[in-house]
């Protein structure tokens, strides 16, 4: 879904409706992804540039559209959603990762997310 609003320039709603429509979902789920989905449209800028800032020798063009989506979950879990404690975000990103990323992404990811907990969260800063 974040991956058709970034390509297709989709609002959130709209990606959730397509979701919906073309693969089974759990209803329950639903509203947790429409509430990521939402915080991270209204959040990417931020997102974006934690993101940007913590990736040694890369920008935010050259991550794939995979890794870089599960980059923006994790940061908005982490920073800006109260329900989901920082170290949880960081698991739950590495996962996705597993599952939908490359072999090289889990560290990837685990590296972004935890030098974002490290010099953001833990600091103070976010």
């Amino acid at each position: 879904m974040l991956y058709q609003m970034e390509t297709a320039g989709n609002d959130p709603e709209y990606a959730l409706e397509r979701y919906c429509d073309v693969f089974p979902h759990q209803p329950d789920i639903i509203e947790y992804a429409r509430y990521i989905l939402s915080g991270i449209k209204k959040e990417m800028e931020k997102i974006d540039a934690y993101i940007d800032a913590s990736c040694e020798n890369w920008n935010l063009n050259r991550i794939t559209y995979v890794d870089k989506n599960i980059l923006r979950i994790g940061v908005f879990e982490m920073i800006f959603s109260i329900e989901c404690p920082p170290k949880v975000a960081i698991n739950e990103a590495i996962e996705l990762s597993k599952k939908y990323g490359s072999e090289e992404s889990k560290n990837f990811i685990n590296g972004v997310l935890d030098k974002i907990l490290k010099e953001y969260i833990k600091k103070g800063a976010a």
